[in-house]
Parts: C-alpha cells; sequence; structure tokens
C-alpha cells in the first residue's frame, strides 16, 4: 500500500514514515504543509494519506481540509487524520460523504503500535476508524436526537462500529451472538432513517448522525 505522510514534526514524521516501511507500507512522500500535501497526492496517486489535522502555516485545520479537498478529487483516496485533542466537528467533517475509507485518531494512539497500524489497514481497506477516547466522549449527548430512541445496547453496537469493529468484533467484545448483532445493527439503521435502498454507507452514515450530535442523516 502506498501511503502519502503530512505532518510538520520532524521527529514524528521520521518516526512514522519508518514504522509504516517496517510493516510493509511504502511511504511514497512525507510533506510538512498542506500545499506539500495536495502535490505529494496528485504526483503519486497513494491509496492512502496520513495527515494531521494542524499544519503550517497557521495550525488550525489547513490538514483536515487538504485531506477533504483531496477525497472529493481521487475518489479512491483513503485517509486517516491525526489530532492533539478531541474536536468532533473534525471527525464530522471527514465522514461527510458518506464514504468509508476514513478515520480519525488522536496522536496518542500512534504508540500504541498494533492498534495504530490496524487502524490504517482498516481505513485503506475502506473502513472507517474512530479514536475510542472520540467515541467516549460522544456518549454524553443532548436530548431530542434521534439517536435517543436507540436502546443502550444499540447504543453500545453503534459506539463500536464507530471505532471500525465489524460484526464479528462486535459480538465477540459485547459476547453475544452473530445474529443479535446483526438484528442490533438493522434496528439501529431503521431508527435513524437509513433504509436498505439507501444508496449511501449506511453503516458510515449511521456514525455520522452518532457525530453529528443527532443530525439527521444527510
Amino acid at each position: 500500500m502506498r501511503i502519502v505522510i503530512a505532518e510538520d514534526n520532524v521527529l514524528l514524521s521520521a518516526g512514522l514514515e519508518a514504522l509504516l516501511g517496517a510493516r510493509g507500507f511504502e511511504v511514497a512522500e512525507v510533506a510538512a504543509d498542506a500545499g506539500a500535501l495536495v502535490d505529494a497526492v496528485d504526483r503519486h496517486r497513494p491509496g492512502l494519506a496520513l495527515v494531521d489535522v494542524r499544519l503550517p502555516p497557521d495550525f488550525r485545520d489547513e490538514g483536515l481540509r487538504a485531506a477533504v479537498s483531496l477525497r472529493a478529487r481521487h475518489r479512491d483516496l483513503a485517509v486517516l487524520v491525526l489530532s492533539q485533542y478531541v474536536e468532533r466537528r473534525y471527525a464530522g467533517e471527514l465522514l461527510a460523504d458518506g464514504r468509508g475509507g476514513v478515520g480519525y485518531l488522536l496522536k496518542d494512539r500512534v504508540g500504541r503500535v498494533g492498534e495504530f497500524v490496524d487502524a490504517l489497514k482498516r481505513v485503506a481497506a475502506g473502513g472507517t476508524v474512530m479514536d475510542p477516547e472520540v467515541v467516549s466522549q460522544l456518549l454524553a449527548r443532548r436530548d431530542g436526537d434521534p439517536v435517543d430512541a436507540l436502546t443502550r445496547r444499540e447504543r453500545e453496537v453503534l459506539a463500536l462500529m464507530a471505532e471500525g469493529a465489524d460484526n464479528r468484533e462486535i459480538a465477540a467484545r459485547l459476547v453475544v451472538g452473530d445474529n443479535a448483532v446483526h438484528k442490533h445493527i438493522g434496528n439501529i439503521f431503521a431508527k435513524l432513517g437509513l433504509a436498505p435502498a439507501d444508496p449511501g454507507h449506511r453503516r458510515v452514515r449511521a456514525v455520522l448522525a452518532y457525530l453529528d450530535g443527532g443530525g439527521a442523516p444527510r
């Protein structure tokens, strides 16, 4: 898998390059700012971009903006963004196109090498991965949104979906059968208004509804 890294911290970018190279990723280029990231993706056409949310010159959301723009132009580009802090709107914006192949992790997660590499592989394969800390902070929700209609168990299932767990993993972590997980997910889709004929990626759209604070799925 060819990958482009966008990270301005020299030590972190060098560490990421070495780590990913040793795990079988082909690091095509390391970009230090958003403009260089765009140029690198346009030039190398990687399958995956690993992007710091905040990049020079202003260290606000340049990396995220570049990632969203690049996904609009390169439909097969998977993106995993790294952030120092939990910022829910970044996760929501990343998921807003309703496709998979996206992830949002806190930088602390990089030190947990196994989890980090697994997240990269999930995203590269078209999955959706949200940092468990992001998910846990979203459990305290506002009243009056569609997610309030979910049962406690359905909310647990949706939280694990947000972390990128597939049905088998959800069943194992909740110690229930595969059929039970399938039923819970069906109920989640129904309660969030995601009909089987919905042309979007229903799993991603359910997670987006969760991250949006319960706004109607787009």
